[in-house]
């Protein structure tokens, strides 16, 4: 099972969706879903560029898992806005154990898609990905 899911293709799409989000900014969060019937990762939600880190949250199942890329603005303690790019694993305890090793098995073969990526952080409750960690994590 193991080598079948670290075979999982990345659908196009999920590559243009984030070069979108990265040079054009027309994105505000990306959630992928691995769709096992098709072995390959799909675009599942696309968040507008007005929406909330709030918004983005609510849209993470609470118990199946999910990779997400989060485009995060904030001003540096100079006063410069920046963004950074995230790419989040979201991992819930509450996920199905078969559930968990597909993605895990696949994430780095899917991140290396997604070129431009800045920060990582793997997520098993909505506290490690919270808006604290991730303001901590940008600068």
């Amino acid at each position: 099972m193991a080598n079948a899911a670290s075979g999982m293709a990345v659908h196009d799409e999920c590559k243009l969706k984030f070069m979108d989000l990265k040079a054009k900014r027309t994105h505000r969060f990306i959630i992928y879903k691995i769709e096992e019937k098709q072995k390959q990762v799909m675009v599942e939600k696309v968040g507008e560029p007005a929406q909330t880190y709030d918004d983005f949250a609510a849209c993470l199942p609470e118990n199946e898992c999910r990779y997400a890329v989060f485009d995060y603005d904030f001003l540096t303690p100079e006063g410069v806005q920046k963004s950074r790019i995230f790419f989040i694993a979201w991992s819930p305890d509450t996920a199905r154990v078969r559930n968990k090793m597909i993605y895990a098995s696949s994430k780095d073969r899917f991140k290396r898609e997604l070129d431009g990526i800045q920060v990582e952080l793997q997520a098993t409750d909505a506290s490690e990905m919270g808006l604290d960690v991730i303001q901590s994590r940008a600068n």
